[in-house]
């Protein structure tokens, strides 16, 4: 009986070695496949690609007369971006806040994008920046609030933040006095 088991349990081993095997050439097809789709993507993506030349006939006069505006916003957006790090730094450990993670925020992926010329690129790297800084400050003042005033307003606010339904109702001054304390050490991500 103990030869029946012990050549069960070589034959085990035996078809394991062979799963092992077959796992590792489906892992190598796979790895091949990959490459050869994401060589046909990047074709194919590329194919969509506007040169630098056309695009800029393609645009507009007034449109481009007034890149200068928009990208002026540069300076705000920087100045906003550098001083709510500054403040949320020094302010957030002395309220116990817990920090907002800034790249969780300013996300720049599409310079990776086969099918935009190097200004496409620039304008979604700038886009990515402006609209990552304004959602980075609202995120570090919601949390503020949310310390010091955390109390809805009369009227309806449009497109509040994620902090506000957890606000105390407008005239509600025994909720705010009782549960203050208690909002203040309540957030999330912690």
């Amino acid at each position: 009986m103990t030869n029946k088991i012990d050549e069960l349990l070589d034959r085990i081993r035996e078809l394991q070695d062979e799963l092992e095997e077959q796992y590792r050439l489906t892992r190598v097809e796979w790895a091949q496949k990959k490459v050869e789709l994401a060589e046909e993507f990047l074709r194919q993506q590329r194919r969509y690609k506007t040169g630098l030349f056309r695009f800029l006939l393609r645009t507009r006069l007034l449109v481009a007369l007034t890149a200068p505006v928009i990208y002026a916003g540069w300076i705000p957006f920087i100045l906003m971006d550098l001083f709510v790090t500054i403040y949320q730094a020094i302010c957030f450990p002395i309220y116990r806040i817990p920090k907002v993670r800034r790249a969780d925020y300013l996300v720049f992926d599409r310079e990776d994008l086969p099918y935009l010329n190097i200004i496409e690129k620039f304008n979604c790297f700038y886009c990515s920046y402006g609209n990552g800084v304004a959602a980075y400050t609202r995120e570090v003042a919601a949390r503020t609030e949310q310390y010091w005033c955390p109390i809805k307003h009369a009227r309806r606010v449009k497109a509040a933040h994620d902090h506000y339904p957890k606000f105390f109702d407008f005239g509600d001054a025994e909720a705010y006095q009782q549960g203050l304390n208690r909002l203040r050490r309540q957030y999330e991500d912690k």
